[in-house]
């Protein structure tokens, strides 16, 4: 995936003044592993400006997505540099910002073709997630590369 993915700076989980001082690599880090998220062998840096880079190897594809989206999804963090890989390989997956009036629902049939794999994006984005029905605008999700084939 390697790249930056944006995340709204004004939406996310409100963890305090991160970008002020030097704890910001450890707050955010506190952040992933309380998701229960193995952040062995994988470094989160944070600049002034609210980006945050993943580097490092995560332990999976979709270990290193989650990650990204943990720290992305934190109030004051406007960008995320993917600079890691995965000891696994895995499919990489997209990554889509809810907008409001948004559904797991809409967003299945938007990147699925069917309304019926909602339960799919919820899964790909546990522990973030703990209930289908509260995204919020801003949020971004994580939408899994699936054989929609049999759907």
């Amino acid at each position: 995936m390697f790249g930056m993915i944006p995340f709204v700076k004004a939406a996310g989980k409100a963890v305090g003044s991160i970008f002020k001082g030097k704890g910001a690599e450890e707050t955010l880090k506190k952040e992933v592993e309380g998701y229960g998220l193995d952040t062995d062998g994988v470094e989160i840096n944070v600049d002034d400006d609210g980006i945050v880079t993943v580097a490092g190897e995560a332990a999976s594809q979709e270990m290193k997505e989650k990650i990204i989206l943990a720290v992305g999804n934190v109030e004051g963090v406007g960008g995320v540099k993917d600079e890691a890989s995965s000891r696994q390989g895995g499919r990489e997956s997209q990554f889509h910002t809810v907008v409001s009036g948004d559904t797991l629902s809409g967003i299945s049939k938007k990147y699925y073709g069917t309304w019926k794999l909602y339960p799919e994006i919820f899964e790909a984005n546990k522990p973030m997630l703990s209930d289908p029905d509260k995204i919020y605008p801003g949020q971004v999700l994580r939408i899994p590369a699936i054989n929609t084939a049999s759907a």
